[in-house]
């Protein structure tokens, strides 16, 4: 069997399809009498633009559309005239979106005129192998792209067996996808390394795919969809990628010199806290919670062949929480191995300094600790089991090891009030000097959310995101099952405390590059122990206070974070304790200088102890576009 792996539109320049590399290992595995090919479509589309624009559509481009426009559907946009054989449809609509939301269209606009004409050549170069099979992986934007070269596909050979599957076919989203589109032959729902295989072998037989669990499949004009499994694929049974022809398709391509390519890599999947508290915005793992991991050494020989073999030091992991086990296996072998490691890794918030620099040393130079907020009572409305204090004790100590960490505000908890977020924003100038939140952005209501399973939590009402009128030609009661997003009446805070938040939010980044406030404990004088800390952040004097007997100790013991009873009880067993009222009034006063973080029950010090490399890339603005923790890797 002749089998083509698809990924479109838009799958970052940058990095490998996870899916497709898995896939192809996992056939060479369990069929190798098959011939398995790659079509790098999102690598292929922007090198068409940029020959058919003579060099005006460039990479940087493709990722204004694709990555930085999921909120508006522009990348599915710039394809739907394909899918509905209408050049004008959805124009009208989006220019009427945009006009109101005062979102530049410009660049997408441009690129729709050439969408035909790709999906035309794609087709052409797909089925010039004489595939018997092509399976296409969608996630984000890559639903339109992938369903126009399928209906051509299937136009120019109906004999074609078209497969779907990804992030966009989970639960109800892929028996949408599949009972809407007729040219689309099977919906893989969930994971794919057990399905696969068996479809493909009732392929082989002619039989109908009926025990296939998750599969949808049609049966005659019925689109069928088989009940889902509970039965997640094991670690053991999951593949390390093969991305031997992606590498091929990047050294050939005329876009070489744009892209910085980095290798995609999984160590687990599910999430570990969400199996007990799953954070109510968060729409991963719809299907699959259940957290697994591969071992700390098997993971590590992973990452070891694929540097080897590609000679590549970026490594981008998508597990969507670290295996805490990987602090004692896989991060020791990753910093004794000598490799100039440059790792992503999204973590949990509440790491001790210990293990952020462990990160480091490994090399996981970015993070994403999903740190969402300052403000406990939205924490505990989001069911992060973490405190504000201890989020911005983060902060500091991913300065102090040099790690860059991404990270958005985010808000519209309902429950959440004025009074909440009052003195979160009137302290935000003070961590100036720590990396700011990309903006304050309210919170999307995601599909397999906590939010969005449970009315009860607030949002009673929802529909369809407004972008998708402008990307489907379905009626609302099909787009209710089709997409992720939905638009809700806007829940918590709004008004000047939003206005407030996202105007704090900005001053923050537009701040941080020339901010420091860094601590130093010179020698001893006349036996007299001393802190001096430097303040040189934006919009504070510039000055340096001195700290010395317990005030100089309260400091350092507030590194970890403490209430005012427990700072109260250490510096009683140092042996020079100050009265209650004096450590009240100390607080307050270095509160208001900018030194601590209160966040209503424990304070935190916010000095560093030294002044990090910047990088002039910095992390995305506040005009950027929103991620909820764990979106970017949907």
């Amino acid at each position: 069997m002749r089998i083509h792996l698809v990924t479109m539109p838009w799958q970052p320049l940058e990095l490998p399809s996870l899916q497709v590399g898995l896939l192809h290992a996992l056939l060479n595995r369990v069929r190798p009498d098959d011939e398995v090919r790659e079509f790098h479509g999102s690598l292929r589309w922007a090198e068409f633009l940029l020959e058919r624009s003579r060099g005006e559509l460039r990479p940087g481009d493709h990722i204004a559309v694709g990555s930085e426009s999921i909120f508006d559907g522009l990348g599915d946009w710039v394809f739907s005239g394909v899918l509905y054989g209408d050049p004008e449809w959805g124009v009208a609509r989006l220019k009427e979106y945009a006009a109101r939301r005062g979102t530049d269209i410009g660049t997408a606009t441009a690129m729709r005129v050439h969408a035909a004409d790709f999906v035309d050549a794609s087709a052409s170069a797909i089925l010039g192998d004489a595939p018997d099979v092509v399976g296409f992986t969608s996630t984000f934007m890559q639903n339109v792209s992938s369903l126009a070269l399928a209906a051509e596909l299937k136009r120019r050979r109906p004999s074609l067996t078209v497969v779907f599957g990804g992030s966009n076919c989970e639960g109800p989203m892929g028996h949408a996808l599949h009972r809407n589109h007729r040219f689309v032959d099977h919906v893989v729902r969930g994971e794919g390394e057990y399905a696969l295989p068996a479809l493909l072998a009732h392929l082989d037989a002619g039989t109908a795919p009926f025990d296939v669990p998750g599969l949808c499949w049609w049966d005659g004009e019925e689109s069928r969809a088989n009940e889902e499994s509970r039965r997640t694929v094991a670690p053991g049974d999951i593949p390390s990628p093969d991305y031997d022809l992606w590498q091929e398709a990047v050294d050939t391509s005329p876009l070489a010199e744009y892209v910085h390519p980095k290798l995609v890599v999984e160590g687990a999947r599910g999430c570990w806290w969400g199996e007990k508290h799953h954070c109510t915005f968060c729409g991963l793992n719809g299907s699959a919670m259940t957290f697994r991991a591969k071992t700390g050494d098997r993971l590590w020989a992973e990452v070891d062949h694929l540097v080897r073999r590609h000679r590549i030091l970026d490594v981008v992991t998508v597990d969507n929480i670290i295996d805490m086990a990987y602090f004692k296996d896989f991060l020791p072998l990753a910093a004794d191995s000598g490799w100039d490691l440059r790792m992503h890794y999204e973590v949990k918030s509440n790491l001790t300094a210990e293990q952020l620099e462990l990160l480091a040393r490994a090399g996981s130079v970015h993070i994403q600790p999903g740190i969402e907020s300052l403000n406990n009572k939205a924490l505990d409305l989001m069911d992060k089991g973490v405190s504000g204090a201890r989020n911005v004790r983060t902060l500091r100590e991913c300065e102090n090891h040099s790690l860059t960490c991404s990270w958005n505000y985010l808000y519209g908890f309902p429950g959440e009030t004025a009074e909440d977020y009052a003195s979160v924003i009137a302290q935000m100038p003070a961590l100036v000097h720590l990396q700011p939140p990309g903006g304050a952005h309210r919170i999307q209501l995601e599909r397999f959310s906590p939010n969005f399973a449970d009315p009860a939590l607030g949002f009673h009402r929802r529909t369809p995101a407004e972008m998708y009128h402008h990307v489907y030609d379905l009626p609302e009661s099909e787009l209710a099952d089709l997409v992720y997003l939905f638009d809700t009446p806007p829940a918590g805070i709004g008004g000047g405390t939003e206005a407030r938040l996202r105007a704090a939010a900005r001053d923050w980044y537009t701040g941080h590059p020339t901010s420091t406030l860094v601590m130093e404990q010179p020698e001893a004088a006349d036996g007299e122990e001393a802190l001096l800390v430097h303040d040189r952040r934006h919009g504070w004097p510039e000055r340096t206070h001195r700290l010395t007997g317990w005030r100089a100790a309260a400091l350092r013991h507030l590194e970890a974070g403490r209430t005012p009873a427990a700072l109260h009880r250490l510096l009683t067993t140092d042996g020079n304790p100050p009265s209650a009222g004096a450590l009240d009034a100390w607080l307050g006063e270095a509160v208001a200088l900018g030194l601590l973080f209160d966040d209503g029950r424990t304070h935190v010090a916010l000095p560093t102890w030294h002044v990090p490399v910047r990088s002039v890339d910095r992390a995305p603005g506040p005009d950027d576009t929103p991620l909820q923790e764990g979106s970017a890797t949907r």
